[in-house]
């Protein structure tokens, strides 16, 4: 495997201080275990069965995360060992989440999920509506999670300022949570930006970054 684009990408990570998350979907055993020899060690599913069959496959101290949705009836095969999960688009999820990590006596590093496309394939929680649950809901009676910021996917589109404008937006609304609610002590992540559009997130503020298809090509 030609290894240029990860160094690439690295390189342009850099002066921003983000992580990149390698998303290895549909990518061969070979292909990732190239990436793990190089220095890789954050990989991302976003299929609960696809990470365990990677999980069996691969290096252990590799750090598993789940980026894509989430049912509440599959918590319980990743949380004995998946590293975060990016993708809480409700409280009832995050309810579970809890309850099978205190079965593990672990406490499993989250990300909430915004919606800031319109495209109705996108998950995520509408602003206002995680707003008002924040205020609401017990999320401080979960202990068993612990909330470290905001993941965000921008619209498939070629429209850059649409894109800017939509992580542009994610980034205010993490500030404005990290300020209204400084009870989650480890509020820095933003999730945001992928092969298409992760130049334009890390100038948007990105510390993540989830990329697959340029990374593997």
């Amino acid at each position: 495997m030609d290894l240029s684009n990860y160094y690439q990408i690295l390189q342009t990570l850099e002066p921003y201080h983000a992580q990149l998350i390698a998303v290895s979907k549909n990518q061969p055993l070979e292909a990732i275990k190239s990436l793990y020899q190089a220095g890789q060690r954050k990989f991302a599913e976003n299929r609960v069965q696809l990470l365990l069959e990677r999980k069996e496959r691969l290096p252990s101290d590799i750090e598993w995360h789940l980026i894509g949705n989430l049912q509440k009836n599959k918590v319980k095969k990743i949380v004995a060992w998946v590293h975060m999960i990016h993708s809480v688009d409700s409280f009832d999820l995050a309810v579970s989440i809890h309850k099978a990590a205190a079965d593990h006596n672990r406490i499993i590093p989250i990300l909430l999920e915004i919606k800031i496309s319109s495209e109705p394939a996108k998950h995520g929680f509408e602003i206002n509506k995680l707003l008002d649950s924040l205020k609401t809901d017990p999320w401080e009676s979960l202990n068993r999670i612990q909330i470290c910021g905001l993941m965000g996917m921008a619209t498939f589109t070629d429209d850059t300022n649409q894109i800017h404008k939509e992580f542009k937006n994610l980034k205010l609304n993490f500030e404005s949570i990290k300020k209204a609610f400084p009870q989650f002590t480890a509020f820095n992540e933003l999730s945001m930006g992928m092969s298409s559009d992760y130049t334009i997130a890390l100038e948007e503020g990105s510390t993540m970054v989830r990329i697959g298809s340029k990374l593997f090509s």
